[in-house]
Order: C-alpha cells, then sequence, then structure tokens
C-alpha cells in the first residue's frame, strides 16, 4: 500500500459525496463510524448516509486546498483541506479540515473515525 492507493479512497468518498450516491457511502464507511462534525455533534453512519439520502445535504463543491497522508499498520490517517458548499437547509461554503482514520478491514479500507473543523 501507498499513499495514491489512500488519495484513490479518498476521490470516491469525494465523488460519492457529490453525488449523493448512498451505496458507495454505505461501502467506505464502516458501520461503527464516529464522526465530529464542525458543530462538535457526534454522527454515526447511519446519521451522516441518511442526510444524503433524504436530499437534506447536498454537496456541490469538494474542492481540495491541501491533502497529507500519514501510512500506519493496516491504518491510513488523512488529513484534508477543503473549500465546501453545498445546501443544508440554507447554502454553505467555507474552507474546512477532515481527519479521516481508514482502516483495513478484511480486504477493504473504510473510514473508521471522523473529524471536521472549519478554518477561520
Amino acid at each position: 500500500m501507498d499513499e495514491t492507493f489512500i488519495i484513490a479512497y479518498e476521490e470516491r468518498l469525494r465523488t460519492a459525496m457529490l453525488s449523493s450516491d448512498v451505496e458507495l457511502l454505505d461501502e467506505l464507511i464502516a458501520d461503527d463510524l464516529i464522526f465530529v462534525n464542525h458543530l462538535g455533534q457526534v454522527l454515526s453512519k447511519e446519521m451522516d448516509i441518511e442526510a444524503h439520502r433524504s436530499g437534506n445535504l447536498k454537496m456541490t463543491g469538494i474542492d481540495i486546498l491541501d491533502q497529507r497522508i500519514r501510512l500506519l499498520d493496516r491504518v491510513a490517517v488523512t488529513i484534508t483541506r477543503v473549500n465546501l458548499s453545498g445546501i443544508f437547509g440554507t447554502p454553505f461554503e467555507g474552507e474546512f479540515w477532515y481527519t479521516r482514520v481508514w482502516q483495513n478491514r478484511t480486504g477493504t479500507w473504510q473510514i473508521v473515525s471522523g473529524h471536521c473543523c472549519s478554518v477561520t
């Protein structure tokens, strides 16, 4: 495994978020996900996917500004700075940092933990 492998998974995630592809999101996100959003709320996989499924969240732009990757034994940690735009009740746009922990589980890589914060 090298960084390009994880970059490809990150790109699959970005594409799934932009298109609200809940099947691909389900594949990429572990059932026991723990995600803390920019408001400090702890979200589960189902809560994350439901926002896409229901149409409440519509991402219109996810532009990667910076990305760093740390490869560990069966785990990869990514931190990614993005310019994010979309609609979640009302339109939003801003810069955010995402930290994700990807784990190789029986031959497939999934996000097991994540955190988001806004760039001030």
